[in-house]
């Protein structure tokens, strides 16, 4: 439906992919812990912000790709899958540490948001994993592909802004396991590097 296929598998590879430690984690940890409910929860609304603004982007950028050049398309599957590949390697190769979580200074519930917009949209790397994730989940020559980017790239942030709005629920639990159970975050480490590596692999041998 919408040019989308394979969602089952776009749902689980998201959620892997957001539940993995990283920046986005930390920020809304330790606006969470340090400044209480509300601070966590602004800045879960900022991140899922920032992750629908990258939604717009590569949505536009994909479009214009797709519609432009077959082989500069070709060019994009192929850095994309090697990425894809290489955090896929750096996951399986990391060792868990916990997350640290860093007290910060009381402030506004506005610039919490803004903070975790910020924050999701400046990392260079979140652009780049949308431009190779999406389009494995789009069927070729559908005539739907900017829609069904733009659908697929809208759940993925919707996914992001319940995520951690559980983590900031949960956020004592949620920082103990994090920050304390090497363990876990092994195991999440290992699990995340094999999925991102098969994507990775995916992309590069699909059909334009």
């Amino acid at each position: 439906m919408f040019g989308i296929h394979d969602f089952t598998l776009f749902l689980i590879s998201s959620l892997i992919f957001i539940a993995t430690p990283g920046i986005d984690s930390m920020f809304v940890l330790s606006r969470s812990i340090s400044n209480g409910r509300a601070s966590g929860l602004a800045a879960s609304a900022g991140i899922a912000t920032g992750a629908f603004v990258h939604t717009i982007l590569s949505t536009v950028g994909l479009s214009i790709i797709l519609s432009q050049s077959v082989v500069l398309f070709t060019v994009i599957k192929i850095i994309g899958g090697i990425y894809l590949i290489y955090i896929g390697i750096k996951s399986l190769l990391s060792k868990g540490k916990g997350i640290s979580i860093k007290n910060t200074s009381n402030v506004s519930i506005k610039k919490n948001y803004l903070q975790g917009v910020i924050t999701n949209v400046a990392n260079p790397k979140n652009i780049l994993f949308y431009l190779s994730f999406l389009p494995q989940f789009s069927s070729a020559n559908s005539g739907n592909e900017s829609l069904s980017f733009l659908l697929l790239g809208t759940t993925f942030a919707v996914i992001v802004l319940l995520w951690y709005v559980l983590v900031t629920y949960f956020s004592t639990l949620a920082t103990k396991t994090l920050k304390d159970n090497k363990s876990f975050n092994n195991i999440l480490n290992k699990v995340s590097g094999i999925v991102f590596i098969a994507l990775g692999m995916k992309l590069m041998t699909a059909k334009n």
